[in-house]
């Protein structure tokens, strides 16, 4: 695809520039804006309310990071804006709140979260919100589903496909043939996707460099923390998704 070039033309912080001891809490607006003052390029996570309203924020449920409990999904956006993040003053925002703070200061990546079954009717959400951005934003997900439906409903958004080899351990439900076609990007001809996003600790692997070398598609890894991380990642990839130190 072309015009790509600002995927990977800066280091991508990993849900924001965040950085908990200090009170900035990943997915949230004050780790945005951490990102755009330091340059970097953000991914962030999105995930239907119970509208099917896309909203930032990475875990299914609101405990770990929250003041509040249980699923995302069973609230509406408007009562997620009411939960605040555990010590500190940031409630959890809609992609259009995220995406009007940034307003194309950097790059975005939205990083879809989905139960693998595609959710068409949430993507038709994301795509819209995303049609009047006039800013550089891209999708992805570990779905091939999902990137199949954007694929379909906006073809001319940029959309990448996530993974990894699962050799650890594989996603619910899924059988190892499943996993098999995940790790080797074998519904690439299907979803084609514009860039990859893959383990950095599973580089190489011949699928993305595949796509990558003979393609020509953007290959970014997640997520660096470590110094050995980069290395690997600047030998194999084109830009790096890191948290925990300033890249």
């Amino acid at each position: 695809m072309a015009g790509l070039d600002w995927l990977t033309a800066r280091p991508i912080a990993h849900r924001g520039l965040h950085d908990a001891k200090n009170g900035v809490i990943e997915n949230t607006l004050s780790a945005a804006r951490a990102a755009m003052e330091a340059g970097y390029s953000i991914e962030l996570d999105v995930q239907p309310d119970r509208d099917l309203v896309p909203v930032v924020f990475h875990d299914f449920t609101l405990d770990r990071l929250t003041t509040g409990s249980g699923p995302v999904s069973a609230l509406s956006a408007k009562e997620l804006a009411g939960i605040a993040f555990k010590g500190t003053d940031d409630r959890i925002p809609t992609l259009s709140d995220f995406l009007a703070v940034v307003s194309d200061h950097v790059p975005v990546i939205v990083e879809v979260k989905t139960d693998f079954t595609g959710m068409p009717e949430f993507c038709a959400r994301i795509a819209d919100v995303l049609k009047d951005y006039e800013g550089r934003v891209a999708v992805m997900s570990f779905d091939p589903g999902t990137v199949d439906a954007f694929r379909r409903i906006a073809p001319a958004l940029p959309r990448g496909i996530v993974a990894e080899s699962f050799r650890q351990d594989k996603p619910e439900g899924m059988t190892w043939w499943d996993v098999f076609r995940l790790r080797h990007l074998l519904h690439g001809w299907r979803t084609k996707p514009h860039f990859v996003s893959y383990s950095v600790d599973d580089l190489p692997a011949v699928a993305p460099m595949a796509l990558r070398w003979v393609f020509g598609l953007p290959l970014i890894t997640w997520t660096v923390r470590s110094e050995k991380q980069r290395r690997r990642s600047d030998t194999w990839a084109d830009q790096i998704t890191f948290e925990g130190f300033r890249a």
